[in-house]
């Protein structure tokens, strides 16, 4: 397999973003090596609070939240997925599979041998974090998920048919077109270029452009077994399971519903939707998500 990595440079002088890399190396089952990035702050003997953000973004969705949550005393670890931000980036669109991205990152997470974590997950972060929870039930104490879900083939929306048949065939993704629609916080030149940054050229996109074609909404999709397997493991998942969603997000609409009624640790706690969210929540309501978070670990 061949992995290509973005230099280093591309990450200098990143509008609001200051944190210091650190770095995984996990190895895929063909053998090849893949460092996986992750930010990493605040006291390492406190309990971590695990972000994960979904497609195309990277660790700098969390750049506002991370020294909020630090300061509250928390670790706080954002991690990049493969093929995203700082994470190495294999080549081929046919490197990406959904039971790859779920052994990459249960390799990291194991690796790092993080315990007692408060997970805050959205998008793909959600559907890849949910199935950590799943298999890793022992390592969380509880889960925050957001604008997210864990399709099991139940069928695609008219946008989500848009969406894969626009990707089926694509070799760049749309960054600068795709992003701006989906905040209400109006980005910055700067910021857009931050999330630009992880890909030099269009040979850097396979990641961002095969996640898309993974979403198992069709029947035949080759994740639902596994997706089907994790709920098993979620609806016996007891630990506090609260969901804060975007009103405005058209991608996971009425996911928390199926979450409040499926995990038995979602039962009696504080969900909400904020009126104005769209889907990438962290860029839209970061200090109020800061706050439901710390009010939900200190309760629970």
């Amino acid at each position: 397999m061949e992995v290509l990595r973005t230099p280093d440079e591309r990450f200098s002088g990143l509008e609001g973003y200051a944190f210091a890399p650190h770095y995984f190396n996990a190895r895929d089952e063909d053998g090849t090596a893949l460092r996986i990035h992750y930010v990493d702050e605040g006291p390492r003997g406190a309990k971590p609070i695990l972000l994960m953000h979904g497609n195309p973004t990277w660790a700098y969705l969390y750049r506002k939240m991370i020294p909020v949550l630090a300061a509250a005393g928390h670790r706080v670890i954002a991690v990049d997925l493969v093929g995203c931000g700082r994470s190495d980036k294999p080549a081929a669109k046919a490197d990406y599979t959904l039971a790859r991205h779920y052994d990459w990152m249960s390799k990291w997470l194991t690796g790092l041998e993080l315990t007692g974590i408060t997970l805050f997950c959205q998008d793909w972060g959600g559907t890849i974090g949910l199935y950590l929870v799943s298999k890793h039930p022992e390592r969380f104490a509880r889960v925050i998920a957001s604008n997210t879900g864990l399709p099991t083939g139940d069928g695609e929306s008219e946008f989500m048919k848009m969406w894969v048949g626009m990707m089926r065939e694509a070799t760049t993704f749309p960054l600068a077109e795709m992003l701006p629609p989906g905040m209400v916080h109006k980005i910055t030149p700067g910021e857009l270029a931050a999330y630009i940054a992880p890909f030099p050229s269009d040979a850097y996109m396979a990641g961002i452009v095969s996640f898309p074609l993974l979403i198992a909404v069709q029947p035949d999709n080759p994740g639902v077994p596994l997706n089907r397997e994790a709920w098993k493991g979620l609806e016996r998942f007891e630990k506090p399971f609260l969901t804060l969603f975007g009103a405005l997000d058209p991608v996971a609409k009425g996911a928390d519903k199926a979450m409040q009624k499926r995990i038995p640790g979602a039962k009696g706690q504080p969900h909400h939707v904020f009126p104005q969210a769209h889907h990438f929540i962290q860029e839209d309501v970061p200090d109020e998500l800061c706050e439901h978070i710390l009010r939900f670990i200190a309760a629970t």
